[in-house]
Order: structure tokens, then sequence, then C-alpha cells
């Protein structure tokens, strides 16, 4: 009597395996996605407690979009991002050659990685209420700047449109240097080590290393980094929230895009919330698409032989 043997078919245990995952992606992201370029082209809003809507409007929430102050707060998100990433991405650069070079021989890194990483990993509430206490008018910063004589007054950061931008920067990257640090590290360690000690065996100085070697060699890390950053730059909501009560001050100069989106939902235009929500996203595709194809073409590409 013959036994057929019987075989496991791996794929299907496969296709089983990722039923969660589509089931929630589904769930969570797809049909929201889709009610809400859905709802965008609809007049749907609380008046009260009557219930306006849903009455189709095409584009008519789109346009009243455009016609607000879009662009001042794409700019105040826009520029709040720049100064706090600039810094970010440099710091992140050194600290991660830093921590790999072994000539340098540091000891104890394992706790300074630890100790960079560890703002990642508060709440941004928390931060933001500590900054507040700390550059209030009359908080412990003011005080220090005038007991030692650099101020004549306290300054009011919080009255100040640059002064509260630079804080917003600040927490920014205090909150994500540690983390983008991680990730330059890990690519840098990917690194072939015989590239470096052939460069020195031929004279190149650390700059030239760093230019030639380094950054071109971590490419791909750096365009992940680029783009989450930026993604997460438009998302900006938490720290300016709570810093500024919801408001933007002064004169909503620090009211982010996902604020305005925030206040469309707070006052239930669903409408008007979808319509800016289409727009956020097809901003985001296409700046992200823009910069993977500047920084996939060769950006930080080496010069070889020059």
């Amino acid at each position: 009597m013959e036994y057929r043997r019987k075989t496991v078919s791996y794929a299907k245990w496969g296709y089983i395996f990722l039923i969660p995952f589509f089931l929630v992606y589904i769930v969570f992201s797809l049909i929201p996605l889709v009610s809400t370029f859905y709802y965008s082209f609809f007049e749907y809003y609380r008046s009260g407690l009557t219930q306006v809507g849903p009455n189709f409007v095409g584009l008519a929430n789109f346009k009243a979009i455009f016609e607000s102050d879009l662009l001042k707060y794409m700019a105040n998100t826009g520029i709040i991002w720049i100064i706090g990433f600039i810094p970010q991405i440099a710091v992140s650069l050194l600290l991660a050659v830093w921590f790999t070079d072994s000539r340098l021989k540091l000891k104890a890194t394992g706790f300074f990685k630890s100790v960079v990483y560890m703002p990642n990993l508060i709440m941004a509430a928390a931060v933001a209420m500590l900054f507040f206490a700390l550059f209030s008018d009359s908080g412990p910063v003011n005080n220090i700047l005038v007991n030692l004589g650099i101020l004549e007054e306290p300054f009011r950061f919080f009255t100040s449109t640059w002064g509260t931008r630079l804080l917003i920067a600040a927490m920014n990257f205090i909150m994500w240097f540690g983390n983008t640090t991680i990730l330059l590290m890990a690519g840098i360690m990917g690194i072939d080590t015989a590239l470096f000690e052939a460069a020195e065996i031929d004279g190149a100085k650390p700059w030239k290393i760093f230019t030639h070697i380094t950054i071109p060699s971590i490419r791909p890390i750096l365009v992940y980094v680029i783009i989450t950053s930026m993604i997460g730059g438009i998302q900006m909501f938490d720290l300016p929230q709570v810093l500024t009560n919801g408001k933007g001050t002064p004169d909503r100069t620090t009211l982010t895009l996902i604020m305005f989106l925030n206040n469309h939902l707070f006052s239930k235009n669903y409408g008007m919330a979808g319509a800016l929500s289409v727009i956020l996203f097809i901003t985001t595709a296409i700046i992200s698409s823009i910069q993977f194809g500047i920084m996939s073409k060769g950006l930080f590409q080496s010069k070889g032989g020059k």
C-alpha cells in the first residue's frame, strides 16, 4: 500500500498570517481615507444642535480652504520645521560619526546612546508644559538672564513671533535628534571599514572621508530620515497646541496646518476638515516624491577620483 507524503503549502500560511494586517489596515486606514475623500465634496457640519448635510457641493470646500489663511499656516509649519530640522540633522550626523568611530575609543557609548534617545520617550505635552514653565515671563530662564545682567527686564517669549517659533523648534529638536542619531548610526555601522582604511592610506582628510564615503554610503538612510521628518513636520500638532493653548499665538504665527485642521474638526465641520485633509495628503505625496527623486539622483554621490 502506497502512502502519499503530505506537503505543506507555505504560501498559503503566509497569506493567512497577512490577513490580520490587511483587516486592520482596511478598517482603520483605508476606509477612513476613502470616507475623507468622499466627505470633502460635501457640506457637512453642525450648527448648534442641528446637523447640516451631507449635501454635495463639489469643490466648494476646497475653494473655501484656499481662500482662507492656508498659505500662512503652511509658511508657519515650514518655518518651524526648517529651523528645528537643520540643527537636528547636523547634530545627529556629528554624534553618529563620533559614536561609530573606533579610533576615538569612546567609553560608555551605550549609556550616552540611551541618554540621547531618552527625550524621544517623553510625552510631547510634558515637554511643552516644561518649556512653558521655564520660559514664562517669571520663569527660571528669565530670572537667570535678568540676574546675570544680560536682560534689563524679562523677555516675553510667548508674545514674540520668533521667540515662540524658536521654542517649538527647540522642542522638536530635543525630542527627535536622538531617534535620528540612532538611525544614522545604523547606516554608518553598515559601511565597510575597508573603505575608510583605504581612504586614510591614500591620505584623505576626515572631511573628505565624511563627504565622499560616509554621506554617499548612508544616502538611503538620509532619504528616509529627511522624508519622515518632513512628513512629521507637516503633521506637527501636539507641541504648538499645548504651548499656545491651541491658539497659535501670537497672532496665529505658530498655528500649524494640523492645528488648522483640528479647529475644523472641533467645530464639527467635517466637509472642510475632509477637504483640508485631502490637500495635506496630496501636498505630502508631491513633496515626498520630489524629495525622493532629488536624493535618489545622486545628490550625495561621491565624486570618484577627485
